[in-house]
């Protein structure tokens, strides 16, 4: 797509994609099925992008390895008063090739081409390698 742009982050408190998908079940059970949500201090400057169906790149111990397609941005209001962006997100998980990203705090801008593909349908259920070998292998061009 044209003027595209994805988002990548950490995905805090969370090891492994199964932590994640958990997380998203447990969340979903207690708002009644609502999508899920990820709330951040700051507002993207390239939300037309984001909305022109970009997603949200997990990245677990040093890789990402999952990616949620982004719905929609809306205003939360904190109860400190403060402005924030709520993420709302596609309650699928879609798992990635491995690819390795150096830490870093908040999220990053990622251009499609820079982003991980999708794994095959018949791969998605594999079971995961441990981190710091998929971390590895990525970084010389096997996965």
């Amino acid at each position: 797509m044209d003027n595209t742009v994805n988002l990548v982050k950490l995905c805090v408190g969370a090891e492994t994609v199964e932590d994640l998908t958990g997380w998203l079940a447990v969340r979903r059970a207690e708002t009644g099925g609502a999508l899920p949500r990820h709330v951040t201090r700051m507002w993207p400057k390239r939300e037309a992008e984001l909305l022109n169906g970009g997603s949200l790149y997990w990245v677990f111990k040093g890789v990402i390895l999952a990616r949620q397609q982004i719905i929609r941005l809306e205003e939360v209001i904190g109860a400190d008063g403060i402005r924030r962006c709520g993420i709302v997100l596609s309650a699928e998980v879609t798992r990635t090739h491995p690819a390795p990203r150096r830490p870093f705090q908040g999220w990053r801008y990622l251009a499609p081409g820079d982003s991980p593909a999708d794994l095959p349908v018949a791969r998605r259920d594999d079971d995961e390698l441990p981190a710091s070998l998929s971390a590895a292998l990525a970084e010389i061009g096997l996965r």
